[in-house]
């Protein structure tokens, strides 16, 4: 049976020694390489490819999330499992959207999160049972209705912010983006979910996707261009 290669990014000590131990003790499975912060793991990624990452939510300098998106560049067939303290539905979705293909919460067993790197090895999306559920409530409640979208209604900056949480950016990185501060991206945020009728990014993000999908070009309509 090959091995899996495994890479983990960690900045807890502790945790990560803990993480380690778990992973060199299976039989099918190989650590490769352990670091404690997004740049380091992006040269080791670049120099050491491996199959499957562990990744932190929050890290000191690049946050997880941000390691994703430009991991898949470096390395587009591994496959990125967060590990992560964070339950709430906007770093689920904005991890997904980065290209996460698993999520775990830290509180995971060992036995169960060795499951889970083998899953994510074999072309599943491995998620702890609690997120699980949060992501088909999600699912549910993001679905639009029928009739307007409420797209029409957006300003083309509110259309240029909706846009941007489409493609998973988070807050400070669309104020970078946009040259506005944070505050003006949650304004912006705030009329755009009062517009839509939603209560979440996920559901904004759900009517963008529809719009585009159902344009007659295959690109967004004007409105969202």
């Amino acid at each position: 049976m090959p091995l899996i290669r495994v890479g983990m990014l960690e900045d807890d000590p502790e945790i990560r020694a803990i993480l380690a131990e778990w992973l060199r003790a299976a039989d099918d499975i190989k650590l490769l390489w352990k670091e404690p912060i997004g740049e380091a793991a992006l040269k080791s990624l670049a120099q050491t490819p491996v199959d499957v990452m562990l990744v932190d939510i929050n890290l000191p300098v690049m946050n997880g999330i941000e390691f994703v998106r430009q991991a898949k560049e470096i390395a587009p067939d591994t496959q990125f499992t967060m590990l992560t303290v964070y339950d709430d539905t906007d770093h689920i979705f904005t991890a997904l959207t980065a290209g996460a293909t698993g999520y775990m919460l830290k509180r995971t067993p060992r036995k169960e999160l060795l499951a889970a790197i083998r899953d994510v090895h074999a072309g599943a999306s491995p998620m702890s049972g609690h997120i699980a559920r949060k992501v088909v409530e999600q699912f549910r409640g993001a679905l639009p209705p029928p009739g307007p979208s409420g797209l029409e209604e957006l300003s083309p900056r509110e259309n240029e912010v909706l846009a941007l949480l489409a493609q998973g950016l988070l807050y400070k990185e669309i104020s970078s983006r946009m040259g506005i501060s944070v505050f003006t991206v949650n304004n912006f945020i705030r009329r755009i979910y009062e517009k839509l009728h939603v209560n979440s990014r996920a559901q904004a993000v759900a009517k963008f996707s529809h719009s585009a999908s159902f344009a007659p070009t295959g690109r967004p309509p004007a409105a969202v261009l």
